[in-house]
């Protein structure tokens, strides 16, 4: 009889002791799945994370390309594509004055001012504000040689140096510039260019 209950006692322990493991096997169990759980999605957090700072990274480096084409654009006489920058709706100041119509009349006004006289345009050390995805600003420091055609009515030709302080707006995709003010803080004189000289050497053309 003693046996027995030994036996009885031996065996109810057992099954508590298996039982009791069991629980602490399925509490380890639960606390593994979620600390896999805590680990992935800590991960995908940092990886969104990474996501936001290159789309970041790379759409400011699309805004660099815009001014870039806006410089370079004016120097080659390329008054299309630089209408095509802008924002249907741009505002756009120059030196206090306001030019209505956007990109299209702007680029239109510059080309009859300058014609093919040579012009030198630069843009530096941006300043470039992401407000949200579709939209950021920006200041740039700017330095500008400029001359136009020697002729009666011409504005006097220049080397300045100030800023662009712009707004842009993606649009389909594609970065445009939304609204643009140059203010300056030295203008040089220049001689305006001799429609007889050639644009580059300033050298007399030799008619043929």
């Amino acid at each position: 009889m003693l046996a027995n209950k030994k036996f009885l006692i031996s065996l109810f322990l057992g099954i508590v002791i298996i039982s009791g493991c069991s629980a602490n096997n399925n509490n380890n169990n639960q606390d593994n799945v979620v600390q896999a759980a805590q680990n992935l999605q800590a991960q995908q957090d940092k990886i969104n994370e990474l996501e936001e700072k290159y789309q970041r990274l790379d759409d400011m480096e699309q805004i660099k390309q815009v001014k870039a084409r806006y410089f370079r654009f004016v120097d080659e006489k390329k008054w299309t594509d630089l209408a095509n920058l802008f924002t249907d709706d741009a505002k756009i100041v120059a030196d206090g004055a306001e030019y209505p119509g956007g990109g299209p009349a702007f680029a239109k006004m510059i080309g009859d001012l300058v014609g093919e006289a040579p012009t030198v345009h630069h843009g530096h050390m941006p300043e470039i504000e992401m407000i949200d995805k579709e939209n950021a600003k920006a200041v740039w420091a700017m330095e500008d040689l400029l001359t136009f055609p020697d002729k009666k009515g011409s504005p006097p030709g220049h080397n300045g140096y100030g800023q662009y302080h712009e707004t842009y707006r993606k649009v389909n995709g594609v970065w445009k510039i939304s609204s643009m003010e140059l203010t300056r803080f030295r203008m040089d004189p220049l001689k305006n260019w001799d429609t007889n000289t050639d644009p580059v050497t300033g050298q007399p053309i030799t008619k043929k």
